[in-house]
């Protein structure tokens, strides 16, 4: 079972798109962004569809937006684990925080798990629109009863309190409300782009640096005394080091190792 599975494991390179369109496919949903499944429903869901029924899907809440919530969420997807016996430590503090690498890396692992067990093979008997709802609808009556003690315990509270508070609520004018909530709203609406643009950065800059480590590995094995008279090398080195983006430079450094190839033919006739 794919329980433990290293970072170098082919799992961690598939890609955002290819790990969106299995969730969307799988659950019938339509996320654009990898954070988007930061709360931890997409992931108990996932786990739901591949052993039915084993996730209490009225604990799982889909409209978690809160990291109180989304922790939840992730409390219950521990718990299967667990109970499954998967070997699994979720890092919870750094998913809920939305970072797009983080959460890619953790369902990068779920798609090699989930396919492990099922093959790769969709369950066609799972309804996850209706497992969803249902769930809610559970989630929702029990929290309801809860909604209901507490509104009581207010409507009695507030019926004690006298015609004071009533004098004082109706002396705030109705074109303050409105101000305040259409700046309220221009506020969250910033706030939620200043945010995305950060979480875009953030992606970018671990991607740079991914790619960038992955380069210099790859300069550091062609200076090694061993290979670094090598044609081969030698043809990488000349693309690693062209002082521009010249579309030539690979055309160069095949070039160099067909020269070499043809003179070793040359020296063995």
């Amino acid at each position: 079972m794919a329980s433990n599975i290293g970072m170098m494991d082919s799992a961690y390179f598939v890609g955002r798109n290819e790990i969106l369109t299995w969730i969307n496919n799988r659950l019938q949903l339509n996320l654009s962004r990898i954070e988007e499944a930061a709360s931890g429903a997409v992931q108990c869901q996932m786990i739901d569809m591949t052993y039915p029924g084993v996730v209490p899907m009225h604990k799982v809440n889909f409209d978690a937006k809160t990291e109180y919530d989304m922790i939840q969420n992730y409390k219950v997807l521990q718990e299967v684990f667990n109970k499954l016996k998967i070997e699994k430590h979720i890092e919870v503090n750094r998913l809920v925080k939305g970072r797009p690498l983080d959460n890619l890396e953790f369902l990068q692992w779920l798609k090699r798990y989930c396919d492990s067990v099922n093959g790769g093979i969709m369950n066609e008997n799972y309804n996850p629109v209706e497992r969803r709802l249902k769930g809610g609808k559970e989630r929702n009556s029990k929290g309801s009863v809860k909604s209901s003690k507490s509104l009581q315990a207010n409507n009695l509270h507030n019926s004690s309190s006298g015609d004071t508070a009533g004098i004082n609520k109706n002396s705030v004018s109705k074109e303050g409300k409105t101000g305040s909530a259409a700046a309220s709203g221009d506020v969250q609406a910033l706030s939620k782009e200043i945010t995305d643009l950060k979480l875009s950065v953030d992606l970018l800059e671990k991607e740079r640096d991914f790619y960038f480590a992955k380069l210099r590995d790859i300069e550091i094995l062609c200076q090694t005394p061993d290979v670094e008279n090598l044609p081969m090398a030698v043809a990488i080195k000349k693309i690693l080091y062209a002082t521009d983006a010249k579309e030539s430079s690979p055309e160069e450094a095949e070039e160099y190792i067909n020269q070499h190839a043809d003179s070793g033919e040359t020296e063995q006739g």
